[in-house]
């Protein structure tokens, strides 16, 4: 919906009884009359038509900027986990910073269940709506008033305002609410499913705006310094989450070079942004995170992407960091000739024997796969949700110079189709590649809790994956053990043992569907 809103009139209207609040009069073009529908633009409805909703209430800027920062293609949209999880995991996961939601009830809930799932151990706000408050503008009210009485400097630094695909599509304008409140500042984010393709990229939707933030304010003046002071030596930022050993492991290898690991964007707290924009160089660890490293570009930091992953990865890492830090040759040199020998002993001490297909959506797909190659894995396919960038081309010309097969916004079709062409000893995969690959007797692992959770830098990672790798490649037998077992059972309709086989009716209840006129938004659309 578009709807002209007076601030100062919504200023004087939160001092007056709701009784005496009659809705606006509105023009008529300015409503969105599918939005009056209590379903009408939910996840459903389909991502054309939110987004030309959302185009038509005057979010044209927004989403441009989206696109520009996550293009989708090849694929329309990868199978992932509703987007806005990875901006609301950011959030809770950062000291004195309230969290708020906007959208649909349904969202919400799974949202929170999940964060929930994954640790989180503070409430989440949520501002309800129906068709009533939406078209009228009274959610953009009710948002703003919630964020008064959140707005607490005594408890928070910042507090973080996330639109979902809803409130997005009928323009609710969190542009308009106020920058700051008693010392504490108001980001306002819009992440939308049929804007934002991934969960990994969400956390870049805030985690930019952080920065955008921060940097006008160190632009202005004094800003706290670091909890534990500044280092004495000049930082590198480490871009993208991470497995909580690899900065320490990190600083240990920019030691040698006279550099030390700064913080890891996204941040822990409001003030370690200012430590981050303060650095020498910026590591694009996970580099798509294309917002984020618009604000460091602006702040003047050079960008290296790719990761000290592995022998090559670690080789060429100290290289390109030591130039973009002006660390003389004579020195890189003397780290990479201390350092290197032991990760190539690591790796010989651990190697992995066997055919592999890899996908995922964190973000650190081609890394692991690099880790593997260098072990000796015959690592045939490497898919990931996340975009081809600039900065992930070093690790996608490494791993196609070895004959691996890169795709980048992998879908759920392109990994299965590469598990069925390459008939892998091991699939690493997401939960449906891993329930396929079973399905086939072929051991599989799920990415993100076996593979991702796991140090991947320097001599800690060298050895990391072996032992997990390794044990589940030996579990073939157990696979072809239990095919044997319960050979003739069937499968699908015919589950079960039958003196005679139940035929498919083909009726209207169990009859093939076809494909929607739309596209779903989500996972399990």
């Amino acid at each position: 919906m578009a709807v002209s809103l007076d601030i100062a009139d919504l200023r004087a209207r939160r001092e007056r009884p709701a009784s005496t609040m009659a809705p606006a009069a509105l023009p008529a073009e300015a409503v969105n009359l599918a939005a009056t529908k209590t379903d009408g633009l939910g996840c459903h409805s389909g991502k054309d038509a939110m987004r030309a909703a959302a185009e038509a209430a005057g979010m044209s800027e927004t989403l441009a900027q989206l696109r520009q920062d996550y293009p989708q293609g090849p694929h329309d949209q990868p199978q992932s986990m509703c987007p806005a999880f990875g901006s609301l995991r950011v959030g809770l996961r950062m000291r004195r910073t309230a969290t708020i939601l906007s959208g649909s009830a349904c969202c919400v809930y799974g949202l929170t269940f999940t964060s929930h799932f994954y640790g989180a151990k503070r409430s989440v706000g949520y501002v309800p709506f129906n068709s009533e408050t939406l078209v009228t503008g009274k959610l953009f009210e009710d948002i703003r008033e919630a964020v008064f009485e959140t707005a607490r400097p005594a408890d928070y630094d910042a507090v973080v305002v996330i639109n979902l695909c809803v409130p997005t599509a009928s323009g609710v304008p969190l542009r308009l609410l106020p920058k700051e409140i008693d010392g504490v500042r108001i980001i306002g984010i819009d992440v939308p499913g049929f804007g934002v393709p991934t969960h990994a990229e969400a956390k870049d939707v805030l985690a930019g705006a952080m920065l955008k933030f921060a940097r006008s304010e160190a632009e202005q003046g004094p800003v706290q310094a670091p909890r534990l002071g500044r280092s004495e030596r000049p930082s590198v930022t480490l871009l993208g989450e991470m497995f909580p050993a690899d900065p320490v492991v990190i600083g240990g290898l920019l030691e040698p070079l006279g550099l030390s690991a700064g913080p890891v964007v996204p941040t822990r707290e409001w003030r370690e942004l200012y430590a981050a924009l303060d650095c020498a160089a910026v590591a694009a660890i996970h580099p798509f995170y294309t917002a984020s490293i618009r604000e460091f570009e602006l702040a003047g930091r050079p960008i290296v992407g790719s990761a000290p992953v592995g022998h090559d990865g670690t080789a060429d890492w100290l290289d390109r960091i030591g130039e973009a830090c002006a660390v003389p040759r004579a020195i890189v040199e003397a780290a990479k000739n201390r350092l290197l020998p032991m990760i190539q002993g690591a790796l010989a001490a651990a190697p992995i024997k066997g055919r592999i297909t890899l996908s995922g959506y964190e973000g650190s797909e081609l890394l692991v796969g690099r880790l593997l190659v260098e072990s000796g894995a015959d690592l045939r396919y490497v898919g990931t949700a996340c975009p081809r960038t600039p900065y992930s081309e070093a690790d996608r010309d490494w791993l196609e110079s070895r004959g691996v097969m890169v795709r980048f916004r992998a879908s759920l079709e392109d990994d299965l189709s590469a598990m069925r062409e390459f008939r892998p000893d091991l699939a690493i995969g997401t939960t449906p590649v891993v329930q396929a690959a079973k399905e086939r007797a072929i051991p599989a692992l799920y990415f993100t809790n076996l593979i991702s959770a796991r140090p991947l830098m320097g001599v800690a990672g060298a050895g990391s994956l072996a032992k997990v790798i390794n044990t589940a490649l030996g579990n073939r037998h157990r696979f072809d053990a239990m095919r044997d077992f319960f050979d003739g059972v069937g499968e699908g309709h015919a589950a079960g043992i039958w003196e005679e086989v139940p035929k498919v009716r083909q009726n209207v209840a169990s009859a093939t569907r076809g494909k929607p006129s739309h596209n779903p938004i989500g996972e399990m659309a």
